[in-house]
């Protein structure tokens, strides 16, 4: 599941990766660009939700396989002709499959790591480590023969699917003793949502993913500016940025099993303000040590906006997941294209600037967050890890 999360989000990470191409392939201006980032996020927003209801109905695992060959379909084809109305049109049919891919895929995860927060974290780092591919495999494809060469980018698309189909053979192996699939599928039934509390916690997944999406849409040209270097410093910018999420999101997991989850969320989300601070303000080689201090910020609570999620709606992990996992980043772009409208008639520096409060209202909003108790889940975070994620584990 982790590797299969791993080539689906890949493509999450390309779109944005792909910007500084189309800036200098095809002269587009920063609000032209980041419009690519909303189409890839628009849709996405909108049917998230939608899909997330529907596996809260309806298992539907043939999603997972479909919807990441729908993902990879679309960037593969977006630097295919000049026509940015085609170029939007098939970048919003990738951020469609990532829509689908997700809520599934997280309601699986949820049973086949029987509510571990360290295995829920494994899985968000699939997804993480795609993020950080994406910059490196887009200019790896894009060296080979320009916007041209993007049919190339369909390779993880074929990967993820075969990984997801083995996966879920895989998942339907008959569940181990201790916490079971028909144990947690009923905590599920019983359990009582929590709205008000999920509400607040989605507030704050929205301050991240705006956060997130602005600088992984700008960060590699502002990287360039700062540091006075090409190509090369604005896609290391974008690496860091992407792989030290690998990092936070394996930390989170683990910092979970120690303290309160919601504790672990707010300090991360106190941290973000400095780091993004730091981002935006500090000039020079040290702007890499406050991307990466962001990247930490901004992942730390990755996966444990998933867990919160789904036990604050444990009648509705497809729901919770759809926007704890899928949202955290797509409806991000929707502000996109007014940081590249800002840009284009000030500058960037002055554009990413309001990026500072967001994690300051993010922390607010999670100020009075109450840490909620699955209903038929281990209710002290240190039994998480040493539950048995395989009935074959020794």
């Amino acid at each position: 599941m982790s590797l299969g999360h791993a080539c689906v989000d890949v493509y999450q990470g390309a779109v944005a990766a792909l910007v500084p191409f189309f800036v200098s392939e095809r002269a587009y201006t920063y609000a032209a660009a980041s419009g690519l980032v909303l189409a890839a996020s628009l849709l996405s927003s909108v049917v998230q939700p939608l899909f997330g209801a529907l596996t809260d109905k309806w298992a539907m695992p043939w999603l997972l396989p479909v919807s990441a060959l729908l993902g990879g379909a679309g960037v593969a084809m977006s630097g295919v002709g000049g026509s940015y109305a085609v170029t939007l049109c098939v970048v919003a049919v990738s951020g469609i499959g990532v829509a689908a891919y997700h809520p599934e895929a997280a309601r699986v995860a949820r049973h086949a790591s029987r509510g571990s927060h360290t295995a829920m974290g494994w899985f968000s780092l699939g997804g993480n480590l795609g993020f950080a591919t994406a910059p490196l495999l887009v200019a790896a494809v894009i060296a080979t023969g320009g916007l041209g060469a993007t049919p190339l980018l369909v390779v993880p698309a074929l990967a993820g699917a075969a990984l997801c189909a083995a996966a879920l053979r895989a998942v339907e192996a008959p569940a181990a003793p201790g916490v079971s699939d028909a144990a947690l599928g009923a905590s599920e039934t019983a359990g009582r949502d929590d709205w008000a509390s999920f509400a607040r916690l989605s507030g704050a997944v929205v301050c991240r993913s705006i956060v997130f999406v602005g600088l992984s849409t700008f960060l590699s040209l502002y990287a360039r500016q700062r540091t006075g270097g090409g190509e090369v410093s604005g896609t290391a910018a974008l690496f860091v940025l992407y792989l030290g999420g690998a990092v936070g999101t394996v930390a989170g997991g683990r910092l979970a099993t120690r303290h309160r989850r919601v504790t672990v969320v707010r300090w991360s989300y106190a941290l973000t303000v400095l780091a993004v601070a730091g981002v935006v303000l500090v000039p020079g080689p040290l702007l890499y040590v406050f991307v990466a201090l962001t990247s930490a910020g901004l992942y730390v609570p990755f996966s444990l906006h998933v867990t919160l999620g789904q036990d604050y709606l444990p009648r509705r992990v497809g729901t919770a997941g759809g926007v704890t996992l899928g949202l955290t980043v797509s409806i991000g772009g929707l502000a996109s294209p007014l940081v590249g409208a800002v840009a284009d008639a000030t500058s960037l520096q002055t554009a990413l600037a309001p990026l500072i409060a967001l994690p300051a209202l993010g922390w607010l909003l999670l100020r009075t967050l109450r840490e909620p108790v699955a209903p038929g889940l281990p209710t002290a975070p240190q039994a998480g890890p040493r539950m048995p994620l395989r009935p074959d584990r020794r």
